[in-house]
């Protein structure tokens, strides 16, 4: 058993002691998870660098990662399946994505209680900034050279500021940076950094002079060396897209981080209450969810064919990696940076698809679950994103073939579901030009459509699969042979039609990229890559108004009150105004009246000229919504809160004109 031992440091009620249905009342169980990991065992030969981690006398390599449980008081009660959430950035997310929670560890509609799940976090990001209460986090060891000495290599950091600064943190978000080597200021092999800037994420690079920038921060009045942070004489420029290419030293094992996961609910399962396990004798079943960066963890951990443990027993049955693109994730190689900012990334290359397919570049075949297939070992999942990930996020690759010229059907194991008119997060109604975000600001308001109806009946219908051979609905997402998966360009003339709407100058691209011919396994040895053609980037198609034809559609879309894109431009305030923001959708509302639209010249057709009421629409919203729940794609208990939304934005954007911004023209 890899976890050698489960340390509990505080038992105490969850959501002060509130019961949920027949579930009863829960408890959340906090401590750290030792491990002992056996490198040379077969199930661990897919980490990368493992091998190279110091050992203990057994040979074995250890890791300590921070756990939460949240279990019914009495098991009995509950529904003996694990529903293991893969924490972003150290941040549990399952409670605020599936309970519909205001806070990360908020009880919300209690659904997850409601059903008897077994929620579970665990550590597996290396990186997570320090000294942060409430993360959940992980300690690996680092990697050595042969003569016991730290190892030594190039990486790059990329960043795009939102405002005028000096330095930077060679980080994302306040996490652990790789430090440049010796400084990185003075003579020697480490003044070969380099610094480029490009106007957008995908345009040409331009190099920086050595001598304009240092590795170093601004201290007050003075600069001061800094091997950690980097400086720019003039100020880095809000809009442009930096990136630094350095020598580092220090190689965390950063791909522990997946075994941690597997080990921990492989004990919760299968081991004993001898051995420490507060879950001993309950679990039947797991899940595993991961939002975001989570969801490209998730796609890694399939990649990686680990969702077996190191006895071959089955650790999850199912999975619902959401909404990340066509993305794995630098979860597994050295140097790697989880979360990635907007880079050439390791984390984005060939496969795509869950099936083999040939990569026409390299001829190499490979699948997202080619190791699992060829194992017979293959577990449910769901791939699941929204619309800014087709915009940001090249999710078309994972139903096409690379060339973007014909569908690919998914394995008999996976649905594909497209959440149509949404942002990579989940939306709700904001009708004012305030920014409270840490980040760019918009040119359009935010996103409003909230798609956490749709992850409940997922999770529920995955669990009816595993459990119960119950098939699930089928895919539903963006297709080639139906017109459906277009180019970004042919949704133009549509979105500038519309008065105050800009459409994107700069579309986002993903690349092929040639790190080295082993880059798939985590080695990369070519730094920059070799940047090749993008592959083709196709989005759903829209209707007149701009909303999406295709997909699982909410009434937000079906019935509408606006035009709900899956994407947004970064506002002229923040600099480079024509470049899609990243995850952020735009709720582009349609006019009150038919004099509102003559007035500002609106193709689309007013709310009062669409419904013959408020009554009539709230009609065609329980319909549309009725028609989701006889598919299975949500819940019947969901129905109240989808029309409580629907009247929500009715009220408000029937009533309102000069509340929402227009957008500024670049």
């Amino acid at each position: 058993m890899a976890v050698s031992k489960l340390e509990i440091t505080s038992i105490r009620p969850f959501a002060d002691g509130a019961t949920f249905g027949n579930t009863g009342a829960y408890r959340q169980i906090d401590g750290l998870a030792h491990f002992a990991v056996d490198p040379d065992h077969p199930a661990n030969g897919v980490i990368t660098d493992l091998k190279l981690a110091p050992r203990d006398g057994d040979g074995l390599v250890h890791c300590v990662a921070d756990f939460c449980i949240l279990q019914p008081e009495t098991p009995a009660r509950g529904r003996h399946r694990i529903l293991f959430d893969v924490v972003n950035r150290g941040n549990p997310t399952a409670l605020t994505n599936l309970n519909s929670a205001g806070q990360r560890l908020g009880a919300g509609n209690g659904f997850l209680m409601r059903y008897g799940y077994t929620v579970v976090w665990c550590g597996w990001q290396y990186d997570v900034p320090p000294n942060t209460p409430g993360l959940v986090g992980v300690t690996v060891p680092e990697a050595l050279n042969a003569d016991g000495g730290p190892i030594s290599g190039r990486i790059s950091f990329a960043f795009q500021p939102h405002r005028v600064i000096y330095d930077h943190a060679l980080a994302d978000r306040g996490h652990r940076p790789h430090p440049v080597r010796n400084g990185g200021n003075g003579s020697g092999p480490d003044t070969d950094a380099e610094l480029t800037v490009r106007e957008h994420q995908d345009g040409p690079p331009q190099v920086i002079p050595r001598e304009k920038w240092a590795f170093a921060r601004r201290d007050g009045d003075s600069v001061l060396p800094d091997d950690c942070h980097i400086y720019l004489e003039s100020g880095f420029q809000p809009g442009k897209v930096y990136e630094v290419t350095y020598t580092t030293e220090g190689a965390a094992v950063v791909g522990m981080g997946l075994l941690t996961p597997r080990d921990l609910v492989s004990f919760l399962r299968y081991g004993t209450a001898e051995e420490g396990n507060p879950c001993a004798g309950d679990i039947q079943y797991a899940y595993a969810f991961g939002r975001s960066q989570s969801g490209g963890f998730l796609r890694r951990f399939l990649y990686s064919a680990l969702t077996q443990d190191e006895a071959a027993r089955p650790v999850f049955e199912g999975l619902i990696p959401l909404v990340a693109g066509s993305g794995r994730g630098e979860m597994n190689q050295r140097f790697g940076q989880p979360s990635t900012p907007p880079r050439a990334s390791a984390g984005r290359i060939f496969p795509f698809h869950d099936t083999l397919q040939t990569d026409p570049d390299t001829g190499r075949v490979d699948g997202l679950l080619a190791r699992l297939d060829a194992a017979g070992k293959t577990p449910k999942v769901f791939l699941t994103n929204t619309s800014a990930e087709y915009w940001s996020g090249h999710a078309s690759l994972i139903h096409t073939t690379p060339d973007g010229a014909a569908d690919l059907p998914p394995g008999d194991s996976v649905r594909i579901y497209h959440y149509a008119g949404t942002q990579h997060g989940p939306g709700r109604l904001t009708l004012y030009d305030v920014d409270v975000r840490e980040g760019p600001r918009p040119q359009q308001l935010d996103n409003s459509v909230d798609y956490r109806p749709l992850l409940r009946a997922a999770l529920v219908n995955l669990d009816r699969w595993v459990v119960y051979g119950m098939t699930p609905p089928p895919s539903r997402h963006p297709r080639r042979a139906d017109g459906t998966a277009v180019p970004a360009e042919q949704t133009e003339s549509t979105f500038r039609a519309i008065p105050g709407v800009n459409f994107p100058e700069h579309l986002k691209q993903v690349y092929r990229l040639d790190f080295g011919p082993e880059a798939h396994n985590g080695e990369l040895s070519q730094l920059p890559p070799v940047v090749g053609e993008p592959y083709p980037n196709l989005v759903p198609a829209v209707d007149g108004d701009g909303n999406e034809v295709v997909g699982i559609r909410l009434p937000d879309v079906s019935v509408p009150v606006a035009t709900n894109a899956g994407w947004n431009l970064r506002h002229p305030d923040s600099g480079g105004p024509g470049q899609i923001m990243p995850q952020i959708g735009s709720n582009i509302p349609f006019p009150a009246t038919r004099a509102d639209r003559e007035a500002a010249g609106d193709p689309r057709a007013s709310i009062e000229e669409r419904y013959l009421s408020r009554e009539d629409y709230l009609a065609q919203v329980r319909e549309a919504a009725q028609a989701l729940v006889d598919q299975k794609y949500m819940l019947f208990e969901d129905l109240p809160t989808v029309a409580e939304q629907a009247a929500e934005r009715y009220d408000a954007l029937s009533a309102q004109k000069a509340a929402v911004p227009a957008a500024t023209d670049d």
